[in-house]
């Protein structure tokens, strides 16, 4: 049996602190506690440091159930469940050879204080959480990654990596995926809830690759402003002004907001010059609905980790890492310019704060421009 390495001072006292919100209902939250575990033979403890909270994290809670993202951090009430969330944790207690006590990783984590993991196909670069509840869920979730190495890490930008980085790879896999389809032979793209930050992200990835292929961007007359001011986009139209786009043009709608309301007024505004249809997020959450009986293309959820998958096959983990930092590095050198910043970070500590932002990101009321990264105390 491999000795338990333990970091005494970080751990003796504490118990493990959770947030979790009612299944479908992320409006409704509890505070629990547990006992911390005593560790098994390729356990990992890790004490969670910080993390973001987006709208990508109330669509988690919205699909929890259809994409078992519930299944991945099981809590001891059914009705309940943990949000997942991004960000950065560091090694407190340690029986898994490889990972030592103080390391800090990346990755995919509860609203939790801590997280035992039981890591397998350790590396140089990262680890792989083997726990048997995780087994049949998407390997991508799954990775834990060493700041120490990370080609996308900087100490100085853990803020913008815990909020942008997940969000980015979809955008980066969203507009791959239409690339590798010829964009569905459309001239141009909608992208809804054009603010937020994954179709922002995924406009910058459009504009990197060049491909002559228009975006417009859709948003509400709040936010007209600060995505004009983006310029990532060729067009930025207003919700209400939606009879001013082009019905002739062939079209891709990538549909960021789950708005019911919104994808059925762009169906049948475009009808058969809609070429292609897709779900990406649900930052509309209270207005979610069906996809049955609309003109044109039956919408299709993209799933981002299946687009990766077939990358990883055909690039290798490696390549696929390569171009994904490349086309990472260049966005966030748009998002941090001081003269024109698209992001604006606010930290929170503490429950209140936990609770306070959670409230504020599912009501839609945070600013385009800001992000969130909260830490447990």
């Amino acid at each position: 049996m491999l000795g338990v390495l333990i970091h005494f001072d970080l751990i003796m006292t504490q118990a493990i602190d959770h947030f979790t919100v009612r299944r479908n209902e992320p409006a409704q939250f509890r505070w629990s506690t547990s006992s911390l575990p005593t560790l098994a033979e390729g356990d990992v403890q890790l004490a969670i440091d910080s993390f973001s909270f987006t709208a990508n994290n109330v669509t988690y809670a919205m699909f929890g159930e259809k994409m078992k993202y519930w299944e991945f951090f099981p809590t001891d009430d059914p009705a309940y469940g943990s949000i997942p969330v991004w960000g950065f944790a560091d090694v407190v207690a340690s029986a898994a050879e490889g990972i030592a006590v103080g390391e800090r990783f990346y990755g995919y984590y509860p609203m939790s204080s801590h997280l035992v993991v039981k890591a397998s196909r350790v590396s140089p670069h990262s680890f792989v959480d083997a726990s048997a509840h995780r087994a049949g869920l998407p390997a991508i979730y799954n990775q834990y990654l060493r700041t120490s190495i990370d080609s996308m890490y900087r100490k100085d930008r853990e803020g913008e990596i815990a909020i942008l980085r997940p969000l980015f790879a979809t955008s980066f896999l969203l507009e791959d995926f239409l690339a590798d389809n010829s964009f569905f032979g459309a001239k141009q793209v909608l992208v809804s809830s054009a603010s937020s930050k994954t179709a922002y992200g995924t406009a910058a990835c459009f504009a990197m690759r060049a491909s002559g292929i228009a975006v417009v961007g859709l948003t509400s007359p709040g936010n007209l402003t600060y995505t004009k001011s983006l310029g990532c986009y060729d067009e930025v139209v207003a919700y209400d002004a939606l009879a001013t786009l082009d019905a002739n043009t062939a079209t891709v709608y990538c549909d960021f907001a789950g708005n019911a309301d919104l994808r059925a007024k762009i169906h049948t505004l475009l009808g058969d010059a809609l070429t292609y249809s897709c779900s990406i997020g649900g930052t509309h959450w209270d207005h979610l609905g069906g996809t049955r009986d609309l003109p044109g293309p039956r919408p299709t959820l993209f799933f981002a980790p299946s687009q990766a998958k077939k990358r990883i096959g055909e690039w290798g983990a490696m390549g696929f890492q390569n171009q994904l930092t490349t086309a990472w590095e260049a966005f966030l050198t748009r998002v941090v310019n001081p003269a024109s910043p698209w992001l604006r970070i606010e930290v929170g500590r503490g429950h209140e704060a936990i609770e306070r932002t959670v409230a504020q990101v599912i009501s839609g009321k945070v600013p385009a421009i800001e992000g969130h990264v909260l830490r447990m105390n």
